[in-house]
């Protein structure tokens, strides 16, 4: 079993990426549109079994590689055999899991192989990183993560004094368009908050507003800023119950002198 590698020898960061969304995309049609065919071919009266992911967004289900060591590290051996000991959902999560760790195995396996210095290796972490783990998809936490960031981020723009944070708009969705559809109703959020602040303009920079990054409203004069501008972030945000922006905090301390 060579894990399509005779196929495909990537050897760019951008080659093992594309390599690693290919057997990803396999391994989560495998638990999610196939999992009717995946479950009858992993019968437990068979041998070790793994599940294999291929760059051609493939699955299969197979023996491990006779030879010692394999060309690509392996998959977990014998997913097959607790497939009737445990809840066919408990399974598959355990399943998503170990491929999530497969995944990360093979790509920095060629990171290694072809010599990948700590930027380059960084890089590729990081656009791994940006995308859900099949564990994620599988068990729908996916798609409750995106529900609530777009409910948070419909209500920002309604500025309320008890919270004028907008957050981050969901990076992953359009990357998961074809293995999990999203709601009506999420879509609509979505553009409404689009709608909403699209001819925003930051009141520090002047630049529009844009989905991806954090915006954060001054309780006082009610001007949107970007938070890198005023040099604010998610996290201090949520400690902040009165927000001012560098302007109003300014003429706040001029009429106290």
């Amino acid at each position: 079993m060579d894990g399509g590698e005779g196929e495909y020898n990537p050897r760019t960061v951008e080659d093992v990426f594309k390599d690693f969304k290919g057997r990803r995309a396999a391994l989560i049609k495998a638990l999610t549109t196939d999992v009717e065919e995946f479950y009858q071919q992993c019968d437990p009266e068979k041998e070790n079994l793994c599940l294999y992911g291929l760059p051609n967004e493939q699955w299969e289900v197979n023996l491990p590689a006779e030879d010692v060591p394999p060309e690509l590290p392996e998959p977990a051996l014998g997913i097959n055999f607790a497939r009737d000991g445990m809840q066919e959902k408990d399974w598959l999560s355990l399943v998503a899991v170990h491929s999530d760790s497969w995944l990360l195995s093979v790509a920095f396996y060629f990171g290694a192989r072809f010599g990948f210095d700590k930027a380059s290796r960084k890089r590729l972490f990081n656009m791994i990183n940006d995308m859900p783990t099949i564990f994620e998809v599988v068990t729908g936490a996916v798609k409750k993560q995106q529900k609530e960031k777009s409910s948070v981020s419909s209500h920002s723009g309604k500025k309320s004094k008890s919270n004028s944070k907008a957050q981050r708009a969901p990076n992953h969705q359009e990357k998961f368009t074809k293995l999990q559809p999203k709601d009506e109703e999420q879509d609509e959020d979505e553009q409404q908050d689009e709608d909403e602040h699209g001819e925003t303009l930051c009141g520090a920079c002047g630049k529009n507003y844009a989905a991806d990054e954090f915006w954060i409203c001054c309780d006082i004069c009610e001007k949107w800023f970007h938070g890198n501008c005023v040099k604010i972030t998610p996290a201090r945000a949520e400690h902040i119950k009165q927000y001012k922006c560098p302007s109003c905090s300014n003429k706040r301390a001029r009429v106290d002198i």
